[in-house]
């Protein structure tokens, strides 16, 4: 089979032979950092897509993905959902009314946000039912002034279902200052946990006990509450239709509240990439010195080529193929094991906690109770192609200086 003179020659320099045992050792653990360093970055990369991925299913499970909010009072909110779902993007649109004030409870209080929520509509938009550990959602009833807080506001003050806490809002008057609080007596009726800072700083009424306590109408809502198909459309799609509802109604979404928290979240994936991404950089600076070595080592070798024939192009793409070689081998090897590991690292992580009898991830401790991933081919070709290009770049420095030695000089000290 035809082989060119350069790939033939190049390929047999990665191959031990007896003289050359350590320099193909080094070539070896060259191989294998490259490898390392892009199953490294495959895996610790899913496991923070995976982290990502759960923390936008919890937190924007709970908050809102948009609302057309009235600048008065919606008295019938029903019109203002049907012009919403109008929209392809929207899939369902509710009822909403949003407080914030402070819970008090035997002396201690916190700030909270409170969510005036239909209990018979909110699954249509939220995830807050499947994650109920005590009560029921269902049980906030008009007029009974029910509430469902989160798991950490019910740890700090010890609640449970049936205790009493009150709510602080505050109300404008005409008392000096403009602003009085109010206060309203709230029964706990369910407790809910999703794993986020929602436990603590989040909770729910009825959209009739809010409106009472907003001294408006029972049927009287501020907001309508959406639910669309991608979560990065929701800004410009509320928009448009809070447009097409005209000067009473504008528009909100996630990206007001959240946005910082995801946008530091993806900021962090690059940065810890990029360190990642020095690993791989090390391992392509050893191709540089394995064929460095190479060279040095084969100086009577490339004379000899020289005086039979082989131009300076030709000795360049010899040792261009060699760095070439374990460049592409130590990448596809760790390519391979990234995804495996990627992809089996939750099982990996329960076997060593069977092992050691610890939990690494205990869900009191953390939002989640296994390590999460989530193998995205994005990240997978950006990492290979990486090391790709790295270890072609390492190559041209060797190779250029193995073009320009003196077949002369290599013989007469050979």
């Amino acid at each position: 089979m035809f082989r060119p003179l350069s790939i033939f020659i190049g390929t047999r320099y990665t191959r031990a032979k007896r003289r050359n045992r350590f320099v193909s050792f080094i070539s070896m653990t060259s191989m294998i950092g490259l490898a390392l360093g892009v199953l490294a970055m495959i895996v610790v990369l899913s496991v923070m897509n995976g982290f990502q991925r759960e923390m936008s299913s919890r937190i924007l499970g709970m908050v809102p993905h948009a609302t057309i909010v009235g600048v008065n009072p919606i008295d019938d909110w029903q019109p203002v959902a049907a012009a919403a779902m109008k929209n392809p993007e929207v899939t369902a649109a509710v009822p909403f009314t949003e407080m914030e004030g402070m819970l008090s409870y035997k002396g201690t209080m916190q700030p909270i946000q409170v969510s005036g929520v239909d209990p018979a509509l909110e699954g249509k938009v939220s995830i807050v039912a499947k994650h109920i550990v005590q009560g029921r959602l269902d049980a906030l009833k008009p007029g009974e002034f029910g509430v469902v807080v989160g798991e950490i506001t019910a740890r700090r003050f010890r609640l449970n279902v049936g205790d009493k806490i009150t709510l602080i809002v505050p109300e404008i008057s005409s008392a000096p200052g403009g602003i009085t609080p109010r206060m309203q007596r709230l029964n706990v009726v369910g407790v809910f946990k999703v794993g986020a800072e929602l436990d603590g700083s989040m909770a729910l009424i009825h959209l009739a006990d809010a409106a009472q306590m907003q001294h408006w109408q029972p049927n009287q809502v501020q907001s309508v509450r959406l639910a669309v198909k991608d979560l990065y459309a929701a800004p410009q799609v509320s928009s448009d239709i809070a447009t097409g509802l005209g000067a009473a109604y504008k528009a909100d979404d996630w990206t007001h509240t959240q946005g910082s928290l995801f946008n530091a979240m993806k900021m962090e994936k690059t940065m810890i990439g990029l360190l990642l991404l020095m690993i791989v950089a090390v391992a392509a600076f050893n191709i540089i010195a394995t064929l460095i070595m190479v060279v040095n080592d084969k100086g009577a070798d490339i004379a000899i080529l020289r005086t039979i024939g082989a131009t300076p192009r030709q000795i360049m793409a010899i040792f261009m193929v060699q760095g070439t070689v374990i460049g592409v081998v130590g990448t596809l090897i760790g390519g391979v094991l990234g995804v495996i590991a990627a992809l089996n690292v939750s099982e990996l992580v329960g076997w060593m906690e069977r092992v050691s009898g610890q939990h690494i991830f205990s869900s009191d401790v953390y939002f989640v109770s296994n390590l999460p991933s989530e193998l995205q081919g994005a990240d997978v070709l950006l990492i290979c192609s990486a090391g790709f290009i790295m270890s072609f770049l390492a190559t041209v420095y060797p190779a250029w200086r193995a073009a320009k030695v003196e077949p002369a000089t290599a013989l007469r000290y050979s």
